[in-house]
Protein backbone atom coordinates (compact mmCIF):
# COMPACT_ATOMS: atom_id res chain seq x y z
CA UNK A 1 0.00 0.00 0.00
CA UNK A 2 0.96 3.65 -0.38
CA UNK A 3 2.48 4.62 2.97
CA UNK A 4 3.87 8.13 2.37
CA UNK A 5 3.88 10.79 -0.30
CA UNK A 6 6.34 13.68 -0.27
CA UNK A 7 5.95 16.54 -2.74
CA UNK A 8 8.29 19.49 -3.20
CA UNK A 9 7.78 22.45 -5.57
CA UNK A 10 5.08 20.86 -7.71
CA UNK A 11 2.73 23.42 -9.28
CA UNK A 12 0.97 25.18 -6.36
CA UNK A 13 2.45 22.85 -3.72
CA UNK A 14 5.64 24.11 -2.11
CA UNK A 15 6.25 21.34 0.43
CA UNK A 16 3.90 18.56 1.48
CA UNK A 17 4.27 15.23 3.23
CA UNK A 18 1.34 12.89 3.78
CA UNK A 19 1.05 9.54 5.49
CA UNK A 20 -1.63 7.12 4.36
CA UNK A 21 -3.48 4.30 6.08
CA UNK A 22 -5.03 1.05 4.87
CA UNK A 23 -8.66 1.08 3.82
CA UNK A 24 -10.40 4.02 2.21
CA UNK A 25 -9.07 7.58 2.19
CA UNK A 26 -11.00 10.47 0.67
CA UNK A 27 -9.73 13.84 -0.55
CA UNK A 28 -12.17 16.73 -0.67
CA UNK A 29 -12.02 20.49 -1.08
CA UNK A 30 -13.47 23.43 -2.91
CA UNK A 31 -13.52 23.38 -6.69
CA UNK A 32 -10.14 24.60 -7.91
CA UNK A 33 -8.40 23.82 -4.63
CA UNK A 34 -6.08 21.38 -6.39
CA UNK A 35 -7.47 18.02 -5.28
CA UNK A 36 -6.26 16.30 -8.45
CA UNK A 37 -2.75 17.70 -8.06
CA UNK A 38 -2.05 14.93 -5.56
CA UNK A 39 -3.12 12.38 -8.14
CA UNK A 40 -0.93 14.11 -10.74
CA UNK A 41 2.00 14.02 -8.32
CA UNK A 42 1.64 10.31 -7.72
CA UNK A 43 1.34 9.74 -11.48
CA UNK A 44 4.72 11.44 -11.90
CA UNK A 45 6.28 9.07 -9.37
CA UNK A 46 4.77 6.19 -11.34
CA UNK A 47 6.52 7.28 -14.55
CA UNK A 48 3.93 9.56 -16.17
CA UNK A 49 5.17 12.01 -18.80
CA UNK A 50 6.72 15.11 -17.19
CA UNK A 51 6.23 18.75 -18.17
CA UNK A 52 8.33 21.73 -17.15
CA UNK A 53 5.08 23.48 -16.21
CA UNK A 54 4.82 21.06 -13.30
CA UNK A 55 7.73 22.84 -11.58
CA UNK A 56 6.64 25.56 -9.17
CA UNK A 57 7.43 29.07 -10.38
CA UNK A 58 10.85 30.44 -9.38
CA UNK A 59 12.18 27.01 -8.36
CA UNK A 60 14.74 24.82 -10.14
CA UNK A 61 13.06 21.45 -9.80
CA UNK A 62 10.17 19.56 -8.31
CA UNK A 63 10.45 16.25 -6.49
CA UNK A 64 7.84 13.59 -5.78
CA UNK A 65 8.65 10.60 -3.57
CA UNK A 66 6.13 7.80 -3.03
CA UNK A 67 6.89 5.14 -0.42
CA UNK A 68 5.03 1.84 -0.59
CA UNK A 69 4.79 -0.77 2.15
CA UNK A 70 5.01 -4.10 0.32
CA UNK A 71 3.82 -6.25 3.21
CA UNK A 72 3.43 -9.83 2.02
CA UNK A 73 3.52 -8.99 -1.69
CA UNK A 74 6.29 -11.41 -2.61
CA UNK A 75 5.50 -11.03 -6.32
CA UNK A 76 6.51 -7.36 -6.23
CA UNK A 77 9.50 -8.10 -3.99
CA UNK A 78 10.63 -10.78 -6.45
CA UNK A 79 10.29 -8.32 -9.36
CA UNK A 80 12.44 -5.77 -7.53
CA UNK A 81 15.02 -8.42 -6.67
CA UNK A 82 15.15 -9.60 -10.29
CA UNK A 83 15.92 -6.01 -11.33
CA UNK A 84 18.50 -5.49 -8.54
CA UNK A 85 16.20 -2.94 -6.88
CA UNK A 86 15.22 -4.85 -3.74
CA UNK A 87 14.78 -3.21 -0.34
CA UNK A 88 13.56 -4.39 3.04
CA UNK A 89 9.80 -4.45 2.71
CA UNK A 90 9.56 -1.08 0.99
CA UNK A 91 9.49 0.31 -2.52
CA UNK A 92 10.43 3.97 -2.80
CA UNK A 93 9.70 5.65 -6.13
CA UNK A 94 11.22 9.07 -6.70
CA UNK A 95 10.87 11.43 -9.63
CA UNK A 96 12.76 14.69 -10.11
CA UNK A 97 11.65 17.11 -12.83
CA UNK A 98 13.89 20.07 -13.68
CA UNK A 99 12.64 23.47 -14.80
CA UNK A 100 13.82 22.70 -18.34
CA UNK A 101 11.57 19.63 -18.48
CA UNK A 102 14.25 16.98 -18.06
CA UNK A 103 13.55 14.36 -15.44
CA UNK A 104 15.14 11.47 -13.57
CA UNK A 105 13.55 8.45 -11.94
CA UNK A 106 14.70 6.34 -9.00
CA UNK A 107 13.57 3.09 -7.42
CA UNK A 108 14.92 2.45 -3.92
CA UNK A 109 17.67 4.99 -4.55
CA UNK A 110 18.77 3.48 -7.87
CA UNK A 111 18.52 5.54 -11.04
CA UNK A 112 16.22 3.81 -13.54
CA UNK A 113 14.65 4.51 -16.97
CA UNK A 114 11.09 5.84 -16.88
CA UNK A 115 9.90 2.58 -18.40
CA UNK A 116 11.06 0.80 -15.25
CA UNK A 117 9.08 3.27 -13.13
CA UNK A 118 6.02 2.54 -15.24
CA UNK A 119 6.48 -1.22 -14.98
CA UNK A 120 6.72 -1.25 -11.19
CA UNK A 121 4.06 1.47 -10.94
CA UNK A 122 1.53 -0.67 -12.80
CA UNK A 123 2.01 -3.35 -10.15
CA UNK A 124 1.55 -0.95 -7.23
CA UNK A 125 -1.16 1.53 -8.21
CA UNK A 126 -4.09 1.82 -10.58
CA UNK A 127 -5.23 5.41 -11.07
CA UNK A 128 -8.79 5.49 -12.34
CA UNK A 129 -10.05 8.82 -13.53
CA UNK A 130 -9.56 11.65 -15.95
CA UNK A 131 -5.80 11.11 -16.12
CA UNK A 132 -3.50 9.97 -18.89
CA UNK A 133 -2.21 7.28 -16.55
CA UNK A 134 -5.26 5.05 -16.99
CA UNK A 135 -4.47 1.39 -17.21
CA UNK A 136 -7.93 0.30 -18.35
CA UNK A 137 -7.34 2.00 -21.68
CA UNK A 138 -4.47 -0.37 -22.48
CA UNK A 139 -5.26 -3.66 -24.30
CA UNK A 140 -2.56 -5.45 -22.32
CA UNK A 141 -4.18 -4.49 -19.00
CA UNK A 142 -7.61 -5.46 -20.32
CA UNK A 143 -6.28 -8.90 -21.24
CA UNK A 144 -4.63 -9.26 -17.84
CA UNK A 145 -7.88 -8.37 -16.05
CA UNK A 146 -9.80 -10.93 -18.09
CA UNK A 147 -7.22 -13.65 -17.40
CA UNK A 148 -6.96 -12.79 -13.69
CA UNK A 149 -10.72 -12.90 -13.29
CA UNK A 150 -10.92 -16.24 -15.11
CA UNK A 151 -8.00 -17.77 -13.20
CA UNK A 152 -6.20 -18.65 -16.42
CA UNK A 153 -2.72 -18.85 -14.87
CA UNK A 154 -2.09 -22.51 -15.76
CA UNK A 155 -3.42 -22.09 -19.29
CA UNK A 156 -1.25 -18.99 -19.75
CA UNK A 157 1.84 -20.83 -18.47
CA UNK A 158 1.16 -23.72 -20.86
CA UNK A 159 0.55 -21.26 -23.70
CA UNK A 160 3.84 -19.45 -23.06
CA UNK A 161 5.80 -22.71 -22.75
CA UNK A 162 4.33 -24.19 -25.94
CA UNK A 163 5.00 -20.97 -27.86
CA UNK A 164 8.60 -20.80 -26.60
CA UNK A 165 9.18 -24.42 -27.65
CA UNK A 166 7.71 -23.79 -31.10
CA UNK A 167 9.74 -20.58 -31.48
CA UNK A 168 13.00 -22.29 -30.52
CA UNK A 169 12.42 -25.11 -33.04
CA UNK A 170 11.36 -22.61 -35.69
CA UNK A 171 14.51 -20.55 -35.19
CA UNK A 172 16.72 -23.65 -35.45
CA UNK A 173 14.89 -24.87 -38.56
CA UNK A 174 15.13 -21.48 -40.27
CA UNK A 175 18.83 -21.21 -39.47
CA UNK A 176 19.62 -24.64 -40.91
CA UNK A 177 17.31 -24.29 -43.89
CA UNK A 178 18.46 -20.81 -44.89
CA UNK A 179 22.06 -22.01 -44.93
CA UNK A 180 21.30 -25.07 -47.07
CA UNK A 181 22.93 -23.74 -50.29
CA UNK A 182 25.98 -22.49 -48.43
CA UNK A 183 26.09 -25.79 -46.58
CA UNK A 184 26.12 -27.78 -49.84
CA UNK A 185 29.09 -25.80 -51.14
CA UNK A 186 30.87 -26.17 -47.83
CA UNK A 187 30.12 -29.90 -47.82
CA UNK A 188 31.76 -30.34 -51.26
CA UNK A 189 34.83 -28.40 -50.17
CA UNK A 190 35.17 -30.30 -46.89
CA UNK A 191 34.79 -33.66 -48.63
CA UNK A 192 37.68 -32.78 -50.97
CA UNK A 193 39.87 -31.36 -48.19
CA UNK A 194 39.30 -34.29 -45.84
CA UNK A 195 40.08 -36.72 -48.67
CA UNK A 196 43.41 -34.95 -49.31
CA UNK A 197 44.32 -34.93 -45.64
CA UNK A 198 43.37 -38.56 -45.12
CA UNK A 199 45.43 -39.53 -48.18
CA UNK A 200 48.39 -37.74 -46.62
CA UNK A 201 47.69 -39.74 -43.44
CA UNK A 202 50.03 -37.69 -41.29
CA UNK A 203 50.37 -38.72 -37.65
CA UNK A 204 51.14 -36.65 -34.56
CA UNK A 205 54.87 -35.99 -34.19
CA UNK A 206 55.63 -37.32 -37.67
CA UNK A 207 56.74 -33.98 -39.08
CA UNK A 208 59.43 -33.45 -36.43
CA UNK A 209 60.75 -36.97 -36.95
CA UNK A 210 60.81 -36.51 -40.73
CA UNK A 211 62.81 -33.31 -40.40
CA UNK A 212 65.35 -35.06 -38.18
CA UNK A 213 65.68 -38.00 -40.59
CA UNK A 214 65.98 -35.68 -43.58
CA UNK A 215 68.72 -33.65 -41.95
CA UNK A 216 70.66 -36.84 -41.16
CA UNK A 217 70.17 -38.41 -44.60
CA UNK A 218 71.11 -35.28 -46.51
CA UNK A 219 74.34 -35.00 -44.47
CA UNK A 220 75.23 -38.74 -44.44
CA UNK A 221 78.53 -38.28 -46.36
CA UNK A 222 79.79 -35.55 -44.05
CA UNK A 223 78.78 -37.54 -40.98
CA UNK A 224 80.53 -40.73 -42.26
CA UNK A 225 83.77 -38.82 -42.97
CA UNK A 226 83.70 -37.21 -39.55
CA UNK A 227 83.14 -40.59 -37.86
CA UNK A 228 86.01 -42.19 -39.79
CA UNK A 229 88.40 -39.45 -38.70
CA UNK A 230 87.16 -39.67 -35.14
CA UNK A 231 87.65 -43.45 -34.94
CA UNK A 232 91.15 -43.12 -36.36
CA UNK A 233 92.11 -40.45 -33.85
CA UNK A 234 90.62 -42.32 -30.93
CA UNK A 235 91.72 -45.87 -31.68
CA UNK A 236 93.28 -46.74 -35.02
CA UNK A 237 96.18 -44.30 -35.53
CA UNK A 238 98.73 -46.74 -34.10
CA UNK A 239 101.16 -44.82 -31.88
CA UNK A 240 99.27 -41.53 -32.31
CA UNK A 241 95.76 -42.61 -31.25
CA UNK A 242 94.20 -41.40 -28.04
CA UNK A 243 93.72 -45.00 -26.94
CA UNK A 244 97.45 -45.75 -27.35
CA UNK A 245 98.44 -42.62 -25.44
CA UNK A 246 96.14 -43.49 -22.53
CA UNK A 247 97.26 -47.16 -22.50
CA UNK A 248 100.96 -46.22 -22.39
CA UNK A 249 100.38 -43.65 -19.68
CA UNK A 250 98.36 -46.10 -17.57
CA UNK A 251 101.11 -48.74 -17.90
CA UNK A 252 103.83 -46.35 -16.83
CA UNK A 253 101.89 -45.12 -13.80
CA UNK A 254 100.92 -48.67 -12.81
CA UNK A 255 104.59 -49.62 -12.55
CA UNK A 256 105.17 -46.71 -10.15
CA UNK A 257 102.08 -47.43 -8.02
CA UNK A 258 104.09 -50.00 -6.02
CA UNK A 259 106.18 -47.17 -4.61
CA UNK A 260 103.40 -44.51 -4.59
CA UNK A 261 100.03 -46.01 -3.78
CA UNK A 262 98.28 -42.65 -4.37
CA UNK A 263 98.75 -43.25 -8.12
CA UNK A 264 96.47 -46.28 -8.00
CA UNK A 265 93.17 -44.32 -8.29
CA UNK A 266 94.54 -42.40 -11.27
CA UNK A 267 95.60 -45.57 -13.03
CA UNK A 268 92.11 -46.99 -12.41
CA UNK A 269 90.53 -43.91 -14.02
CA UNK A 270 92.82 -44.25 -17.01
CA UNK A 271 91.77 -47.89 -17.31
CA UNK A 272 88.13 -46.77 -17.36
CA UNK A 273 89.01 -44.18 -20.00
CA UNK A 274 90.53 -46.93 -22.15
CA UNK A 275 87.31 -48.92 -21.92
CA UNK A 276 85.19 -45.84 -22.66
CA UNK A 277 87.30 -44.93 -25.70
CA UNK A 278 87.03 -48.51 -26.98
CA UNK A 279 83.21 -48.46 -26.57
CA UNK A 280 82.94 -45.01 -28.19
CA UNK A 281 84.99 -46.09 -31.19
CA UNK A 282 82.85 -49.21 -31.55
CA UNK A 283 79.62 -47.15 -31.37
CA UNK A 284 80.95 -44.78 -34.01
CA UNK A 285 81.79 -47.71 -36.31
CA UNK A 286 78.28 -49.17 -35.94
CA UNK A 287 76.65 -45.79 -36.60
CA UNK A 288 78.86 -45.34 -39.67
CA UNK A 289 77.70 -48.69 -41.02
CA UNK A 290 74.05 -47.59 -40.59
CA UNK A 291 74.72 -44.33 -42.44
CA UNK A 292 75.09 -45.89 -45.82
CA UNK A 293 74.27 -43.14 -48.33
CA UNK A 294 70.93 -44.02 -50.00
CA UNK A 295 69.78 -41.41 -52.58
CA UNK A 296 66.44 -43.19 -53.02
CA UNK A 297 65.60 -42.99 -49.30
CA UNK A 298 66.54 -39.31 -49.28
CA UNK A 299 64.28 -38.71 -52.27
CA UNK A 300 61.36 -40.40 -50.49
CA UNK A 301 61.91 -38.24 -47.40
CA UNK A 302 62.02 -35.08 -49.49
CA UNK A 303 58.87 -36.08 -51.35
CA UNK A 304 57.00 -36.73 -48.09
CA UNK A 305 58.09 -33.42 -46.62
CA UNK A 306 57.15 -31.64 -49.84
CA UNK A 307 53.63 -33.07 -49.74
CA UNK A 308 53.25 -31.98 -46.13
CA UNK A 309 54.48 -28.44 -46.79
CA UNK A 310 52.21 -28.10 -49.82
CA UNK A 311 49.06 -29.00 -47.83
CA UNK A 312 50.15 -26.80 -44.93
CA UNK A 313 50.49 -23.81 -47.29
CA UNK A 314 47.12 -24.58 -48.86
CA UNK A 315 45.39 -24.55 -45.47
CA UNK A 316 47.54 -21.74 -44.10
CA UNK A 317 48.68 -23.65 -41.04
CA UNK A 318 52.02 -24.84 -39.71
CA UNK A 319 53.03 -28.25 -41.05
CA UNK A 320 52.96 -29.72 -37.53
CA UNK A 321 49.27 -28.61 -37.17
CA UNK A 322 47.96 -30.74 -40.06
CA UNK A 323 46.89 -33.73 -37.87
CA UNK A 324 44.77 -31.43 -35.65
CA UNK A 325 43.31 -29.75 -38.75
CA UNK A 326 42.34 -33.16 -40.11
CA UNK A 327 40.38 -33.98 -36.93
CA UNK A 328 38.66 -30.57 -37.00
CA UNK A 329 37.57 -30.81 -40.63
CA UNK A 330 36.41 -34.41 -40.22
CA UNK A 331 34.23 -33.31 -37.28
CA UNK A 332 32.72 -30.43 -39.27
CA UNK A 333 32.09 -32.73 -42.23
CA UNK A 334 30.26 -35.25 -40.05
CA UNK A 335 28.17 -32.44 -38.56
CA UNK A 336 27.20 -31.10 -41.98
CA UNK A 337 26.41 -34.58 -43.27
CA UNK A 338 23.96 -34.91 -40.36
CA UNK A 339 22.29 -31.54 -41.04
CA UNK A 340 19.81 -32.83 -43.60
CA UNK A 341 18.80 -35.57 -41.22
CA UNK A 342 18.38 -32.93 -38.46
CA UNK A 343 16.25 -30.82 -40.81
CA UNK A 344 13.91 -33.75 -41.40
CA UNK A 345 13.68 -34.37 -37.66
CA UNK A 346 13.12 -30.66 -37.00
CA UNK A 347 10.31 -30.50 -39.54
CA UNK A 348 8.49 -33.27 -37.69
CA UNK A 349 9.15 -31.74 -34.26
CA UNK A 350 8.08 -28.32 -35.52
CA UNK A 351 4.76 -29.62 -36.84
CA UNK A 352 4.09 -31.34 -33.51
CA UNK A 353 5.03 -28.23 -31.52
CA UNK A 354 2.82 -26.07 -33.73
CA UNK A 355 -0.13 -28.36 -33.08
CA UNK A 356 0.47 -28.20 -29.31
CA UNK A 357 0.70 -24.40 -29.52
CA UNK A 358 -2.53 -24.10 -31.52
CA UNK A 359 -4.34 -26.39 -29.08
CA UNK A 360 -3.11 -24.30 -26.13
CA UNK A 361 -4.24 -21.10 -27.86
CA UNK A 362 -7.64 -22.61 -28.66
CA UNK A 363 -8.17 -23.79 -25.07
CA UNK A 364 -7.21 -20.35 -23.76
CA UNK A 365 -9.58 -18.65 -26.22
CA UNK A 366 -12.48 -20.85 -25.11
CA UNK A 367 -11.76 -20.08 -21.45
CA UNK A 368 -11.57 -16.35 -22.20
CA UNK A 369 -14.89 -16.38 -24.05
CA UNK A 370 -16.54 -18.15 -21.13
CA UNK A 371 -15.06 -15.70 -18.62
CA UNK A 372 -16.00 -12.74 -20.81
CA UNK A 373 -19.69 -13.70 -20.64
CA UNK A 374 -19.59 -13.68 -16.83
CA UNK A 375 -17.84 -10.30 -16.73
CA UNK A 376 -20.27 -8.85 -19.29
CA UNK A 377 -23.27 -9.61 -17.10
CA UNK A 378 -21.78 -8.58 -13.76
CA UNK A 379 -20.17 -5.34 -14.93
CA UNK A 380 -23.29 -4.32 -16.85
CA UNK A 381 -25.36 -4.80 -13.68
CA UNK A 382 -22.96 -2.63 -11.67
CA UNK A 383 -22.99 0.04 -14.38
CA UNK A 384 -26.78 0.23 -14.06
CA UNK A 385 -26.47 0.65 -10.29
CA UNK A 386 -23.87 3.39 -10.78
CA UNK A 387 -26.20 5.61 -12.77
CA UNK A 388 -25.38 4.44 -16.29
CA UNK A 389 -28.95 3.37 -17.07
CA UNK A 390 -29.14 1.43 -20.30
CA UNK A 391 -25.36 1.08 -20.47
CA UNK A 392 -23.84 -2.22 -21.49
CA UNK A 393 -20.39 -3.71 -21.05
CA UNK A 394 -18.90 -6.32 -23.35
CA UNK A 395 -15.51 -8.02 -23.49
CA UNK A 396 -14.74 -8.55 -27.16
CA UNK A 397 -12.56 -11.62 -27.71
CA UNK A 398 -11.33 -11.91 -31.29
CA UNK A 399 -9.31 -14.95 -32.31
CA UNK A 400 -6.52 -13.82 -34.60
CA UNK A 401 -4.87 -15.62 -37.50
CA UNK A 402 -2.60 -18.47 -36.46
CA UNK A 403 0.55 -16.60 -37.45
CA UNK A 404 -0.26 -13.95 -34.83
CA UNK A 405 -0.24 -16.37 -31.91
CA UNK A 406 2.20 -15.29 -29.20
CA UNK A 407 3.17 -16.13 -25.64
CA UNK A 408 -0.17 -14.82 -24.34
CA UNK A 409 -2.28 -16.64 -26.91
CA UNK A 410 -3.91 -15.74 -30.18
CA UNK A 411 -6.67 -13.37 -29.08
CA UNK A 412 -7.23 -9.64 -29.35
CA UNK A 413 -9.03 -8.51 -26.19
CA UNK A 414 -10.94 -5.24 -26.12
CA UNK A 415 -13.35 -3.84 -23.53
CA UNK A 416 -16.31 -2.25 -25.29
CA UNK A 417 -19.23 -0.26 -23.86
CA UNK A 418 -22.49 1.28 -24.92
CA UNK A 419 -23.16 4.28 -22.68
CA UNK A 420 -26.79 4.91 -23.66
CA UNK A 421 -29.74 2.68 -24.64
CA UNK A 422 -29.71 1.83 -28.33
CA UNK A 423 -26.12 2.99 -28.76
CA UNK A 424 -23.75 0.62 -30.54
CA UNK A 425 -20.94 -0.70 -28.39
CA UNK A 426 -17.51 0.72 -29.09
CA UNK A 427 -14.01 0.77 -27.65
CA UNK A 428 -14.09 1.85 -24.02
CA UNK A 429 -10.95 3.90 -24.57
CA UNK A 430 -12.71 6.00 -27.24
CA UNK A 431 -16.36 6.17 -26.17
CA UNK A 432 -16.30 6.58 -22.39
CA UNK A 433 -15.69 10.00 -20.84
CA UNK A 434 -13.39 10.38 -17.86
CA UNK A 435 -16.21 10.14 -15.33
CA UNK A 436 -17.85 7.25 -17.15
CA UNK A 437 -14.53 5.46 -17.44
CA UNK A 438 -14.03 5.86 -13.70
CA UNK A 439 -17.42 4.31 -12.91
CA UNK A 440 -16.87 1.47 -15.38
CA UNK A 441 -13.50 0.90 -13.76
CA UNK A 442 -15.17 0.88 -10.35
CA UNK A 443 -17.65 -1.72 -11.60
CA UNK A 444 -14.79 -3.83 -12.97
CA UNK A 445 -12.80 -3.54 -9.75
CA UNK A 446 -15.79 -4.62 -7.66
CA UNK A 447 -16.34 -7.63 -9.92
CA UNK A 448 -12.67 -8.57 -10.03
CA UNK A 449 -11.70 -7.54 -6.49
CA UNK A 450 -10.76 -11.10 -5.56
CA UNK A 451 -8.64 -11.64 -8.66
CA UNK A 452 -6.76 -8.41 -9.31
CA UNK A 453 -3.45 -8.01 -7.51
CA UNK A 454 -2.96 -4.21 -7.59
CA UNK A 455 -2.79 -3.12 -3.92
CA UNK A 456 -3.67 0.58 -4.26
CA UNK A 457 -6.59 1.97 -6.27
CA UNK A 458 -7.06 5.69 -6.83
CA UNK A 459 -10.38 7.04 -8.10
CA UNK A 460 -10.37 10.61 -9.33
CA UNK A 461 -13.89 12.11 -9.55
CA UNK A 462 -15.58 8.71 -9.94
CA UNK A 463 -18.83 10.43 -8.97
CA UNK A 464 -18.78 12.83 -11.90
CA UNK A 465 -22.34 13.39 -13.16
CA UNK A 466 -24.10 11.40 -10.44
CA UNK A 467 -25.85 12.24 -7.22
CA UNK A 468 -28.42 11.08 -4.72
CA UNK A 469 -28.87 7.33 -4.45
CA UNK A 470 -26.32 6.57 -7.17
CA UNK A 471 -23.70 8.57 -5.30
CA UNK A 472 -24.43 6.53 -2.20
CA UNK A 473 -23.98 3.31 -4.19
CA UNK A 474 -20.65 4.61 -5.51
CA UNK A 475 -19.52 5.27 -1.94
CA UNK A 476 -20.67 1.83 -0.84
CA UNK A 477 -18.81 0.12 -3.68
CA UNK A 478 -15.61 2.00 -2.85
CA UNK A 479 -16.01 1.06 0.79
CA UNK A 480 -16.38 -2.60 -0.22
CA UNK A 481 -13.23 -2.40 -2.32
CA UNK A 482 -11.33 -0.97 0.64
CA UNK A 483 -11.89 -4.19 2.58
CA UNK A 484 -9.28 -5.96 0.45
CA UNK A 485 -6.98 -3.13 -0.67
CA UNK A 486 -6.14 0.52 -0.20
CA UNK A 487 -8.53 2.97 -1.87
CA UNK A 488 -7.90 6.70 -2.37
CA UNK A 489 -10.81 8.71 -3.70
CA UNK A 490 -10.99 12.32 -4.90
CA UNK A 491 -14.64 13.33 -4.63
CA UNK A 492 -17.05 16.24 -4.35
CA UNK A 493 -19.96 14.17 -3.05
CA UNK A 494 -20.63 13.78 0.70
CA UNK A 495 -22.23 10.36 0.09
CA UNK A 496 -18.84 9.12 -1.12
CA UNK A 497 -16.61 11.04 1.30
CA UNK A 498 -18.57 9.84 4.33
CA UNK A 499 -17.69 6.20 3.54
CA UNK A 500 -13.94 6.74 4.05
CA UNK A 501 -11.99 5.85 7.16
CA UNK A 502 -9.53 8.72 6.63
CA UNK A 503 -10.47 12.17 5.36
CA UNK A 504 -8.03 14.70 3.85
CA UNK A 505 -9.08 18.26 3.05
CA UNK A 506 -7.33 20.13 0.23
CA UNK A 507 -7.20 23.92 0.58
CA UNK A 508 -5.82 26.61 -1.71
CA UNK A 509 -4.24 29.60 0.04
CA UNK A 510 -3.70 32.77 -1.97
CA UNK A 511 -1.99 35.98 -0.92
CA UNK A 512 -0.58 38.94 -2.78
CA UNK A 513 2.63 37.13 -3.64
CA UNK A 514 1.78 33.48 -4.24
CA UNK A 515 -0.72 30.66 -4.31
CA UNK A 516 -0.18 27.36 -2.57
CA UNK A 517 -2.16 24.23 -1.82
CA UNK A 518 -2.17 22.47 1.54
CA UNK A 519 -3.58 19.12 2.61
CA UNK A 520 -4.80 18.49 6.15
CA UNK A 521 -6.00 15.26 7.79
CA UNK A 522 -9.32 16.05 9.46
CA UNK A 523 -10.28 15.32 13.05
CA UNK A 524 -13.77 13.87 13.68
CA UNK A 525 -15.21 17.33 14.41
CA UNK A 526 -13.47 18.88 11.40
CA UNK A 527 -14.80 16.08 9.27
CA UNK A 528 -18.37 16.85 10.30
CA UNK A 529 -17.82 20.44 9.22
CA UNK A 530 -16.39 19.35 5.85
CA UNK A 531 -19.25 16.94 5.11
CA UNK A 532 -21.69 19.68 6.15
CA UNK A 533 -19.99 22.09 3.76
CA UNK A 534 -20.34 19.57 0.97
CA UNK A 535 -24.01 19.11 1.83
CA UNK A 536 -25.05 22.69 2.41
CA UNK A 537 -22.78 24.99 0.48
CA UNK A 538 -21.58 28.33 1.84
CA UNK A 539 -23.90 28.60 4.87
CA UNK A 540 -23.74 25.65 7.23
CA UNK A 541 -26.69 25.21 9.58
CA UNK A 542 -27.15 23.02 12.63
CA UNK A 543 -29.48 20.85 10.58
CA UNK A 544 -26.76 20.39 7.97
CA UNK A 545 -24.25 19.46 10.67
CA UNK A 546 -26.70 16.96 12.11
CA UNK A 547 -27.18 15.44 8.68
CA UNK A 548 -23.41 15.24 8.22
CA UNK A 549 -22.97 13.60 11.62
CA UNK A 550 -25.68 11.10 10.74
CA UNK A 551 -23.96 10.23 7.45
CA UNK A 552 -20.68 9.65 9.27
CA UNK A 553 -22.44 7.30 11.64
Amino acid sequence: MLARLHISNLAVIDELELEFTPGMTTLTGETGAGKSILVDALALALGERADSRAVRTDTKRCTVTATFDLGARTDITDWLTAHDLDADGECILRRIVAADGRSRGYVNGNGVPLQTLREIGEQLVDICGQQAHQSLRHPRIQRQLLDEFGGHEKRLAHMAASFDQWQALCDEFMTLNSAREDRAARLDLLTYQVSELKTLNMSDGEFAELERNHARASNAGRIATAISLAVARLYEADDESAHTAIAVTRQELSELASVDDELTPMTNMLAEAEILLTETAESLRRHSEQLQHDPESLQLLEQRLGNIHELARKHRVAASELPDLTLKLVSELESLEGSDERLDTLATELAEAEQVMHTAASDLSKARLKTAQVIDTQVTNHMQELGMTGGRFHVHVETLASEKIGRTGGDHIEFTVAINPGQAAGSMARIASGGELSRISLALQVVAMQQTAIPTLIFDEVDSGVGGGVAEIVGTRLHELAHSRQVLCVTHLPQVASQAGTHLRVTKITDSQSTRTTVKPLTPSERIEEIARMLGGVKITDRTRAHAEEMLG
